[in-house]
């Protein structure tokens, strides 16, 4: 088990130098993390994340498909819609609306229940844009974020990454799972807080993971959980998606 936690640590830390740099050579990777040439080059084509998420060039120069510092070169090729804030909050619904069907189909995202996926899009843009709303009067300069609708990151083989909504600042990003209910269930809990690890590798160790089950029915409902597997996630009504932010970046301190 140790050894195994050594080589997903190093591993790690590989994809992370890899999607920091413009192209590295194994090489120069074994020479900056001071990890033997051997270990570096099983890793390179085994760890699951650089097998998926990153290539090597005719140089044999490794690149990443996100890059990783803020904004996230690439994140867009993986989601429904993808901008910063800003783009968000001045674009009209059906424009959006229409740039979110494109942008799914491109990414193979399921779209055969139209009305009901309208619905929850609808629902979705509505929380977010009033959580922008209540930012703006507290005076937070949110226009640089990124945010991101229906993120799937599953390239190849071995990496399936979901979030319904992901808004990413300097130094945090938040994971939305969006339910159109009143109350969540353990097995809604677990799927909110599933896959916040990996996008915290997706986007470097340096950016804190927050995940979040929001519940747009609801009102209200600012609840802090813990899932079967000892994980943190919130749940929260979309009225109370400010306090989410706040949790993290302390406006009101």
């Amino acid at each position: 088990m140790e050894e195994l936690a050594r080589t997903d640590e190093q591993g790690a830390a590989i994809y992370s130098l890899i999607c920091s740099r413009d192209g590295i050579t194994s090489r120069e990777i074994s020479r900056e993390l001071g990890i033997d040439r051997k270990t570096v080059n099983r890793c390179l084509y085994s760890n699951p994340f650089i097998s998926d998420l990153c290539y090597h060039d005719e140089g044999y120069r490794w690149h990443g498909c996100i890059r990783q510092g803020f904004p996230h070169e690439g994140l867009s090729e993986f989601c429904g819609w993808y901008g910063y804030v800003y783009e968000f909050v001045d674009q009209g619904e059906e424009a959006w609306l229409s740039e979110l069907r494109s942008g799914c189909q491109r990414i193979g995202r399921n779209l055969n229940d139209t009305r009901g996926l309208t619905h929850s899009f609808v629902d979705t843009r509505a929380a977010m844009l009033s959580l922008f709303s209540d930012l703006a009067d507290f005076g937070v300069d949110f226009g640089s974020w990124e945010i991101a609708f229906e993120l799937r990151i599953r390239r190849a083989s071995w990496i399936r990454i979901y979030a319904d909504v992901l808004v990413v600042t300097p130094d945090h990003a938040f994971s939305l799972e969006f339910k159109m209910k009143d109350e969540g269930d353990e097995s809604e809990l677990s799927q909110a807080v599933k896959y916040a690890p990996y996008i915290q590798v997706v986007l470097g160790r340096d950016t804190d993971v927050t995940p979040a089950l929001v519940l747009t029915r609801a009102s209200g409902v600012y609840l802090l959980d813990t899932v079967r597997n000892g994980e943190r996630v919130i749940t929260s009504s979309a009225d109370m998606l400010f306090n989410v932010f706040d949790e993290k970046l302390g406006f009101l301190d």
